[in-house]
């Protein structure tokens, strides 16, 4: 099965920086799906790869200054979206209803969703990823894909185990009734790739820091491939 490669961009690179940094990720051999700040969607789309929002917000149109709603998305190319990130939800008090009518907006406009759960260090895992997956896909049928981010994980070049990882994954599978597709992010990145490609049940990775840089895709490539 060939790894899904996610690339979330977060806030981070100048137009300027556009032109090379698209022409590096054509000459990777990845699947990847970019997910670049919201103004810069429409040089990905036409550039040819599949692309999608960082976030979206739950009405089709209206008076909602500064946000992008799924139809608009769906209008010009976007096909999928993260909803849930953990940055989403400390940062900008996402609750998990905000989070559930994303997801139902998002589905019926034909949006690819991706789920991000994840815990904090000190708290049980399947405690909270039961209730994040639970509550965020309460009345929703369609199939999704979640991304596992352990909350201490992001931004800390600290993962956890493999057999923890492995764990988790299995313990999210266990929720769904169809074979759901799950992806790891939290500090993936050129080093620890060649240990966590090592989990099996692994779909694909979710990219953070390092997606910015092809240099570090690079050597996620040769390990990927």
């Amino acid at each position: 099965m060939e790894k899904i490669i996610a690339l979330n961009h977060k806030m981070n690179l100048n137009y300027g920086d556009l032109k090379s940094y698209i022409n590096g990720l054509k000459k990777l051999d990845l699947e990847v799906i970019v997910f670049p700040t919201a103004i810069y969607a429409k040089m990905f789309i036409d550039s040819g790869f599949k692309t999608g929002l960082q976030n979206v917000y739950y009405h089709k149109w209206g008076a909602y200054t500064g946000e992008i709603s799924p139809k608009q998305a769906a209008s010009i190319g976007i096909s999928y979206v993260l909803i849930g990130h953990s940055e989403r939800r400390d940062k900008f008090h996402e609750t998990d209803e905000d989070i559930n009518n994303k997801i139902r907006c998002a589905l019926m406009e034909g949006l690819k969703v991706i789920l991000c759960v994840g815990e904090e260090a000190n708290e049980d895992y399947k405690v909270v990823l039961k209730k994040q997956i639970h509550n965020a896909l309460e009345d929703i049928q369609d199939e999704i894909m979640i991304a596992y981010e352990p909350k201490w994980a992001i931004g800390s070049q600290i993962i956890p185990s493999n057999k923890r990882i492995k764990e988790t994954i299995n313990y999210i599978k266990s929720l769904f009734d169809y074979d759901v597709k799950v992806l790891y992010g939290g500090s993936v990145s050129g080093e620890n790739i060649k240990t966590l490609n090592e989990v099996n049940v692994v779909s694909g990775y979710l990219i953070g820091g390092g997606s910015t840089n092809i240099n570090e895709l690079k050597k996620i490539e040769e390990v990927v491939h």
